[in-house]
């Protein structure tokens, strides 16, 4: 893999962070979605974070040797659903496609675990579409559990 420096994201990186975001959708999507939808409201949200208005996301950002932006990672701060306790959201985990496949999306998996840890997070929990079976394997890896399945019908 490319040796990459993982670090807490700068707001000043935001055009290059947000231009990761398309891959989110990289994946066969359901039809009846429209892949920029599973980005868009992320690349707001990031926007927001870059504006000092989301105190509750932590953003960390892999760079190649020569800067350019190969990853990025989110999570916020919430209660977990059930018990709520302090938990966390990741919310984006993006690698650039010339990254792909060398296991910079689990370092930054980790690396985004252990800032939530470190704000006091008990755990963390995630959202990933149920055919997107590359994003599924890394968190089973990870140690995530499927616990609750969402359900969607569109009403044409």
């Amino acid at each position: 893999m490319k040796e990459a420096i993982i670090a807490p994201a700068s707001p000043d990186h935001i055009d290059a962070i947000v231009s990761l975001l398309p891959r989110l959708a990289d994946f066969t999507v359901p039809g009846h979605r429209d892949p920029a939808d599973l980005w868009q409201g992320d690349a707001a949200m990031l926007r927001a974070w870059a504006n000092g208005h989301r105190d509750d996301l932590t953003v960390v950002a892999a760079s190649g040797s020569s800067g350019e932006l190969l990853g990025v990672a989110a999570a916020s701060e919430r209660e977990e659903l059930l018990t709520h306790a302090a938990s966390a959201h990741l919310e984006v985990l993006a690698v650039a496609s010339a990254a792909e496949g060398q296991g910079l999306g689990r370092q930054l998996l980790a690396s985004i675990e252990q800032a939530m840890r470190d704000k006091g997070a008990r755990g963390m929990s995630l959202h990933v579409f149920g055919n997107n079976t590359r994003a599924r394997a890394l968190y089973s890896q990870a140690g995530f559990d499927e616990e609750i399945i969402r359900c969607f019908k569109p009403f044409y």
